[in-house]
């Protein structure tokens, strides 16, 4: 057999399997559906509510006094890019939700500023998903969803909801604001279920 020339080293496998449409980026690029909202940390909190009007709520310094994770997680963004390996620190929804007695399958996330999006419950359990207070070893930027956003990695970022302030669980799924605007309802990355339909 003869010898291989040099700098020949056969079909190159990508770096990185990405879902299908996506295309990594080294930045962090900033979405939002409005203005970034000024959060004073005195006026902070986070209320989770259950089906039965039970509440949960927690201030700044409630919050950050609870058990945090660091997590390595990939990002995909609806608008076709995706960034990996990044670096958040956060409260796992499980920690939150421990003292929650609840029978409900989904919920409905608010956001200072008045934005919502819905989750089946199933998907911010098992540590899927984290209020993030960190990013890259530094406090989460206003414009990347500080001081606290929720972080759900295996769906696409519009439903890791920026300036995250409440939680309600529901017994029937009840759209949010993207998906009141023809985006699809559960976001799937892998499948690509970018809007209704897909």
């Amino acid at each position: 057999m003869g010898t291989v020339s040099r700098g020949f080293r056969g079909r190159r496998r990508p770096s990185a399997e990405l879902p299908p449409g996506q295309y990594l980026v080294e930045d962090f690029p900033v979405l939002s559906a409005g203005p970034t909202p000024t959060i004073d940390l005195e006026a902070w909190e986070l209320v989770i509510t259950s089906e039965t009007d039970e509440q949960r709520r927690w201030d700044w310094d409630g919050f950050r006094s609870l058990p945090s994770e660091q997590v390595t997680v990939d990002l995909h963004c609806v608008t076709h890019w995706s960034k990996l390996h990044t670096t958040w620190e956060g409260v796992s929804l499980d920690t939150l939700l421990e003292e929650v007695e609840t029978s409900a399958g989904f919920a409905l996330i608010s956001s200072y500023g008045g934005y919502t999006t819905n989750l089946p419950l199933e998907d911010l359990t098992d540590h899927k998903a984290w209020i993030a207070f960190g990013y890259d070893g530094q406090e989460l930027e206003p414009e990347h969803g500080g001081p606290a956003r929720l972080l759900v990695p295996h769906l696409y970022l519009w439903k890791s909801a920026k300036w995250v302030r409440g939680i309600q669980l529901l017994d029937q799924d009840k759209p949010g604001f993207w998906e009141s605007l023809g985006y699809h309802n559960y976001g799937d990355p892998w499948q690509e279920q970018r809007f209704w339909g897909d």
